[in-house]
């Protein structure tokens, strides 16, 4: 069912935890599932340096946190944001349909922070 690259991303998770100078912090959630992602970014000259996640959520919705941390990270704000859930999905080697919102919540939480660093930075 999940390939096995979700199932690392899952069980060995990267850039978990709060990051407590954040430039950005990004939350959503999906009332149906349950899942809560908040994704924490760090910016430097327009880089993204660090990100950090923290999900409450199933199997996929940890997996697809951890991978869009580690796409988003060293790109920079306007790459970041053109990040898709299907770019998120495919790095994973896939996910089933029913899984899909998932990757779509990690892209949405990364945005957020995204949203939440310019509203803190304007002109940036």
């Amino acid at each position: 069912m999940y390939s096995e690259k979700v199932m690392d991303h899952f069980m060995n998770p990267r850039n978990v935890g709060e990051m407590k100078d954040a430039d950005g912090v990004g939350e959503v959630g999906n009332p149906t599932c349950g899942d809560l992602m908040k994704i924490y970014i760090k910016v430097e000259n327009g880089i993204i340096t660090n990100v950090m996640f923290q999900t409450f959520g199933c199997g996929a919705a940890i997996a697809t946190s951890s991978m869009i941390t580690e796409l988003a990270k060293g790109k920079t704000i306007d790459e970041a944001l053109k990040l898709t859930r299907d770019d998120v999905a495919e790095e994973l080697d896939g996910l089933p349909p029913i899984k899909m919102h998932c990757s779509n919540l990690s892209a949405d939480a990364l945005r957020a922070a995204i949203e939440d660093y310019r509203k803190k930075n304007p002109g940036k």
